[in-house]
This record gives C-alpha cells, sequence and structure tokens, in this order.
C-alpha cells in the first residue's frame, strides 16, 4: 500500500510583515531625533557650569602609587597666616616711622601706617615727599624708604606703590595730567626700592589714581595737602 503524500505548508517568501512595520518605526524616530539635533543650540557656558556642577557634586578620582608617602595637611587657616604676617610688619616698620618723626621734624606729619584686615598701608603725603608737579623723590625720604625696603624684603606678598595727587589742574612741567604725575611718582619711589633694598622684582607693582581716589575733601590747603601721596601696600 502506497504512503499518502501529506500536505506541505505554504511559505510566504521575504520578511515577515511586522518586520515591515517596525523598519518605518526605527526610521520616523532617527529622523525625529535629527531634527531635534539640527534645531537645538548648545550653550557651552551652561553646558561647563553643569558639568563642573557635577564634578563638585561626585568628585574627581585620582590614582595614587601606593608607595607614594602620605602627605600632611597645613592645619593652620590662610586668614591666621595673613593675620601673622600683617601684624609683623607692623610691629616693624611703626618703629621707624616713630624714628624717622623723631630725627627729622619736617617729616612729622608726612608718614602714616595704617593697617586693615588683609594689607598694610604707608602712607608718604605732601610737599615732604614730592616738590609741586614733580615726581623726584626727595633725598630726606632715602632713610625712610631704605628701613622700610628693609622689612618688606623678609616677607612674602604683593607690594603695591600707588600714586595719588590733589585736583588741582598741573600748568607747564613734564606731565600733563595729574595721572600721569601720579604714575611717575609710583615709579620713582618703586626705582628707589629696587635699587637700594632686596625686594623682589616680581612682588612690585606701581599704580597711578590721579586725583579720583582722595583721602578727603580738595576744598582745603590740608585736605589736598593730604590727598598728594604715595602709598606703598602691602597685602598676602
Amino acid at each position: 500500500m502506497s504512503e499518502e503524500e501529506l500536505p506541505q505548508e505554504e511559505v510566504e517568501e521575504g520578511a515577515p510583515l511586522w518586520v515591515v512595520t517596525f523598519g518605518d518605526l526605527m526610521s520616523l524616530l532617527m529622523c525625529f531625533f535629527v531634527l531635534l539635533l539640527s534645531f537645538s543650540e548648545m550653550d557651552r557656558k551652561k553646558y561647563k557650569m553643569v558639568s563642573g556642577s557635577m564634578a563638585n557634586a561626585f568628585g574627581i578620582q585620582r590614582e595614587k602609587p601606593v608607595f607614594e608617602s602620605p602627605r600632611g595637611q597645613k592645619m593652620i587657616a590662610k586668614e591666621f597666616d595673613q593675620a601673622v604676617m600683617i601684624t609683623k610688619i607692623e610691629e616693624s616698620i611703626k618703629p621707624i616711622i616713630d624714628e624717622i618723626k623723631n630725627e627729622y621734624e619736617e617729616l612729622k606729619d608726612a608718614v602714616e601706617l595704617e593697617v586693615g584686615e588683609d594689607k598694610v598701608t604707608i602712607r608718604m603725603m605732601g610737599e615732604t615727599t614730592f616738590d609741586t608737579g614733580k615726581a623726584e623723590l626727595h633725598p630726606a625720604f632715602g632713610p625712610l624708604l631704605e628701613k622700610i625696603g628693609a622689612v618688606l624684603s623678609q616677607t612674602k606678598g604683593e607690594i603695591i606703590i600707588a600714586g595719588h595727587t590733589d585736583n588741582v589742574p598741573l600748568s607747564g612741567g613734564l606731565f600733563g595730567s595729574n595721572l600721569g604725575l601720579s604714575m611717575a611718582r609710583a615709579g620713582s619711589v618703586a626705582e628707589y626700592l629696587l635699587r637700594s633694598t632686596s625686594i623682589d622684582p616680581k612682588r612690585l607693582s606701581t599704580m597711578g589714581f590721579g586725583e579720583y581716589r582722595p583721602l578727603t575733601s580738595n576744598n582745603t590747603l590740608q585736605g589736598r595737602r593730604k590727598n598728594r601721596r604715595v602709598e606703598i601696600i602691602v597685602s598676602d
């Protein structure tokens, strides 16, 4: 008896129909994201802020060799170090100024010492420092600057030499304005300190403010005299 042939199931050629639908969906999604990217704008500043915030929040790990010796950390706060520096400068310079005032009567009211929270200001005022309209330092101030420079050379921190004037306009002379005169006077003091002391030149900088930062009113002779000054500012 011959065996009857079993009917075979017909199989459709090609991929199933659902694959076509899935492919269309993926294509649409890709087009959608491409359009989003083309319309978007990246704010680099905001990106850096966000990335920086995340770095601070989660921390940054660094590899550390196992043979590296543990390092101690400084326990004294920076503010305390700064206060010690300022106190040291004040204790060293105040006797010098008192000595100069006792030796030179004409300099009695020409030098002031001002101590702030983060800086010490040595203020030299009036015509006892410079002649009117000129930037040549008086010889009488040489000993004072040398002693002050000797103290400052033993300290650390920035030293700013700032020149100031009153509001009386200049007439004639080498300088066309009070601003130029104040800058030249600051430069004269800086050059003298560099010649006569061992202060590191990298610590020194000069500024000129002219009449624009007065200590007091320019309406009186005494006020104008006080505003004509050169300041040595020491900060950490």
